[in-house]
């Protein structure tokens, strides 16, 4: 655009516009007129005046940092996948609603998900057989942080687990046993206590993105600030955590002698 055309879109005399773009402009257009060509460019006054790097307006901005979308009930729709491919190389860590989906048993998964799921179980199966395969071959290190009471209460089958045999909740806990030795120190699992420490179902994709589960729809952050915010929460559970990624053996040892 020249800076007549400039000056006609924001219906000011030429000059105006000469003197906002000359260097030895003694001062500053007014608010009004860098507003105007703010608007006339579609881009953000801070911008255009050099106290951003961002050109995007305000609004653009807020649009592009947070996000909600629906959600399935099982966290292994293709949405998710592709955050951890985006994400690859980078630390990803998590806070899952119960057990991590990718460390399920088949049996494990059929007794959760089959009932809800609008494709068959297989399917869903073979879904998380693929997270687990791509965790292992994405080079990112993967940490995850459970509240003591979710492990407590699946190797003893109450609450949610009460109907949950307790063959399947001996070979769930030896299969996390199993992983979580296998692919130590590429994943390190930590329980913190829920007494003392609060995390709603989070997941932080590096410093790219960082997505709380809500249930039906996942609210996804892309702003720094945020991310860097979520990303310290999640650093002090770990910093907490009653049991490390080096006492969990030993704790699944213990909880799956209850389940014999």
């Amino acid at each position: 655009m020249t800076q007549s055309g400039l000056a006609r879109a924001i219906g000011a005399d030429r000059s105006t516009i000469n003197q906002a773009l000359n260097d030895d402009a003694a001062r500053l257009p007014g608010a009004h007129v860098v507003g105007a060509c703010a608007q006339a460019l579609g881009v953000s006054a801070d911008w255009l005046l050099g106290l951003s790097n961002r050109p995007e307006s305000a609004a653009a901005l807020t649009a592009a940092a947070l996000s909600l979308t629906e959600a399935p009930r099982a966290l292994i729709d293709e949405r998710i996948f592709n955050w951890h491919k985006e994400a690859a190389g980078y630390k990803i860590r998590h806070v899952p609603a119960a057990l991590p989906d990718m460390l399920k048993t088949e049996a494990m998964l059929a007794w959760e998900y089959g009932p809800h799921l609008g494709r068959t179980t297989t399917q869903a199966i073979n879904a998380s057989h693929d997270r687990l395969d791509w965790m292992r071959s994405s080079q990112s290190d993967y940490e995850i942080a459970l509240p003591i009471y979710e492990l407590d209460s699946f190797a003893v089958g109450t609450g949610y687990y009460e109907d949950l045999g307790k063959d399947v909740r001996s070979d769930q806990l030896g299969h996390l046993l199993d992983l979580t030795e296998q692919l130590y120190p590429r994943l390190r699992l930590y329980l913190f206590d829920a007494r003392k420490l609060y995390s709603a179902p989070i997941t932080i994709f590096g410093p790219l993105l960082a997505v709380i589960y809500t249930g039906g729809h996942y609210m996804a952050f892309r702003d720094r600030e945020r991310i860097e915010t979520l990303s310290l929460h999640f650093d002090n559970l770990v910093r907490q955590a009653s049991f490390t990624a080096r006492d969990l053996p030993a704790r699944l040892t213990k909880l799956q002698a209850v389940t014999r």
